[in-house]
């Protein structure tokens, strides 16, 4: 007998007809022996919903107070799972995240997991019931608040169950077949991947895949979680994610392609810090004024400083949503940096290459700024790792870009990809 955890996103239980369908599912996995514990997302775009109301009735609503209303859609779609599959005639319990023991800091839209202790959990799955859990959520001893994990929250949930239970895999159905070369509602001809390194995930979400939460892929990866993705809406084996240490899932492979597949975000912001004194600390001081915002930096260029100023440029991108306090923040300490403008750039795109492969291959870089320049795509910034190649263009531009590279490395399937609908995640 095997325990798995099965986590099913907004778009697999959008609806009555949609949720009849997980539970089929979830309760033929029981029925074949296994142990089954599910994470669940709120039906279709229910966050989405309860957010536009919270801003109806309060500009800026308070952090806790939303924690607690966000936290809703989760419970709202644990129980009538729960209750679709006892009447297939299975026993199950339905679970909050406090009540699964999910323990996280206190910070309210964003907290993270700091310990699992799923003891009525692993109580129900004793009693030969199915457990379901609302993802997204958690609970702080401190504060003794419930607190959300932040949008995608539900395949931490998932795998940071998986890891607490010693679950022998963590299948994360979405409404896709599996992890593609590219967003296939971007490119139709995107094609799907049997198998990823979790590092090559690592570098794919971080540069904008939504298919799988960053956050989950991390905690998968520290805890030797296996993640399955696969869709609710077939029974097509979908893309495991694996540690490259432990070799491939199916075994020796054949040379793997040297770019595995190519993501792209927009939404993020670039600042740029014009004239900024070439002397020693400043860059210090500027990144330290950007930290007490909270906002994560990603990509950083620094211009060589002119001969007759002795001044240069810092550009860096932010999250969008971080862009305009990351402004503010420098603008008031202005004085004490020396800066002598701050530009803003909310209508970008980065899009990225990644693979294993490019460690040991030439040429990668050439490839695809040919690619870019025959698109005639301009490139504002670049940003490289072991294993992927990251540029900022004009967001217009994204989609453009992300169809080029794809063709020109090579990963066009001969046929298109089915999405089911939804959003990927």
């Amino acid at each position: 007998m095997a325990l798995i955890v099965q986590k099913f996103g907004g778009s697999s239980v959008a609806d009555a007809e949609s949720i009849k369908r997980v539970a089929k599912r979830i309760v033929d996995t029981r029925r074949a022996g296994n142990d089954v514990v599910v994470a669940v997302s709120a039906m279709g775009d229910t966050t989405d919903e309860l957010l536009d109301l919270a801003a109806d009735v309060t500009p800026i609503p308070a952090p806790r107070e939303l924690d607690m209303l966000l936290t809703a859609g989760e419970r709202i779609s644990m129980a009538l799972l729960a209750m679709t599959i006892k009447g297939m005639g299975v026993e199950a319990l339905s679970f909050t995240g406090s009540q699964a023991g999910m323990i996280t800091t206190a910070e309210h839209g964003a907290a993270k997991i700091v310990d699992v202790t799923p003891k009525r959990v692993r109580e129900a799955l004793d009693q030969g019931a199915i457990a379901i859990v609302a993802g997204f959520q958690g609970f702080n001893r401190g504060t003794g608040d419930i607190t959300t994990l932040g949008r995608g929250g539900s395949d931490t949930t998932a795998v940071a169950l998986a890891a607490a239970l010693d679950a022998d895999v963590c299948e994360i159905y979405t409404d896709v077949d599996g992890i593609f070369t590219t967003d296939p509602r971007i490119v139709p001809l995107a094609r799907k991947i049997d198998a990823i390194t979790s590092e090559e995930m690592l570098e794919l979400a971080a540069s904008g895949a939504k298919v799988l939460h960053l956050r989950a892929v991390e905690y998968a990866r520290r805890h030797g979680v296996v993640l399955h993705v696969r869709s609710s809406f077939s029974s097509d084996e979908g893309t495991i994610v694996y540690d490259p240490a432990k070799g491939h899932p199916k075994g020796d492979q054949m040379e793997e392609p040297i770019i595995t597949g190519v993501a792209a975000e927009k939404n993020e912001a670039k600042v740029t810090v014009g004239g900024v004194p070439d002397v020693p600390g400043k860059a210090a001081q500027i990144f330290e004024c950007v930290a007490r915002t909270n906002a994560n930096i990603d990509m950083i260029v620094q211009n060589i400083s002119a001969a007759d100023t002795n001044r240069t440029d810092i550009s860096f991108t932010v999250p969008l949503a971080e862009g305009r306090k990351v402004v503010e923040a420098l603008e008031a300490d202005r004085e004490e940096l020396g800066f002598t403008s701050l530009l803003y750039d909310d209508q970008i795109a980065k899009v990225a290459v990644v693979g294993a492969g490019m460690r040991t291959s030439s040429g990668v870089s050439a490839q695809l700024f040919r690619a870019l320049f025959e698109a005639g795509i301009n490139i504002e910034m670049i940003s490289t790792s072991e294993i992927r190649i990251s540029v900022v263009t004009h967001a217009d531009a994204m989609e453009k870009a992300v169809r080029a590279l794809h063709t020109a490395f090579g990963l066009d399937a001969d046929s298109e990809a089915t999405v089911y609908g939804g959003t990927g995640r």
